[in-house]
């Protein structure tokens, strides 16, 4: 049986990077180019129609970092899809900005495109060390009682003896923390750390 394609979207808004792009991509059996967008207000929308495997994101997407830091991780919280975060920009500031808030699930700067085809492979198959790693950047804000709890949310047994409403409390504080709505988007984020049924 033939594998499937790795369906890719690609969103960038440099027309001449982005004809690089789709030329290196459309060199790869294994990969589909899904679509291209270089407006940030129609990302979604594409997202959503295309349900792309991998979108390559530039991160100086728009006005600044900040709106392809906002896109990923829209992307990243409302579909499957993995955020692969293009950028030219290494300030390790503007990098690690982008680790924490984006959830993306790996970085490529724009002059190492050689690694390109082999991280989207790796990708859209399993979780990558750099995905746990950048996962894990997110959650280094939380302490080490709040990483208890979290890990409780993921399903871990739950052998602390605080009161219900007391556990009710610190898992409002971390969803809070991380900036999402509920439990239900965090273990969707963070489910390559999920181990099992929820256990309250």
């Amino acid at each position: 049986m033939e594998a499937a394609l790795i369906k890719v979207l690609l969103v960038e808004d440099d027309e001449d990077f982005a004809f690089l792009m789709k030329k290196l991509l459309s060199r790869q059996p294994d990969i589909q180019i899904v679509g291209y967008c270089g407006d940030e207000d129609t990302v979604m929308e594409m997202v959503r129609r295309e349900i792309p495997d991998v979108v390559l994101m530039d991160l100086n997407l728009g006005n600044s970092s900040a709106d392809g830091i906002r896109l990923s991780r829209q992307i990243r919280i409302e579909t499957d899809a993995k955020v692969l975060i293009l950028t030219a920009l290494n300030t390790p500031d503007i990098i690690m900005r982008a680790a924490r808030e984006a959830f993306a699930s790996g970085y490529i700067f724009k002059n190492q495109l050689s690694f390109l085809v082999e991280n989207i492979r790796a990708i859209s198959k399993e979780y990558t060390a750099q995905e746990y790693l950048i996962a894990s950047s997110a959650l280094s804000i939380l302490s080490d009682a709040e990483m208890a709890v979290f890990q409780i949310m993921m399903g871990k047994e739950n052998d602390f003896h605080s009161s219900a409403k007391t556990l009710s409390n610190q898992k409002g504080r971390i969803i809070k923390k991380l900036g999402l709505k509920n439990q239900k988007e965090l273990v969707h984020v963070f489910k390559m750390f999920f181990i099992g049924d929820q256990k309250g």
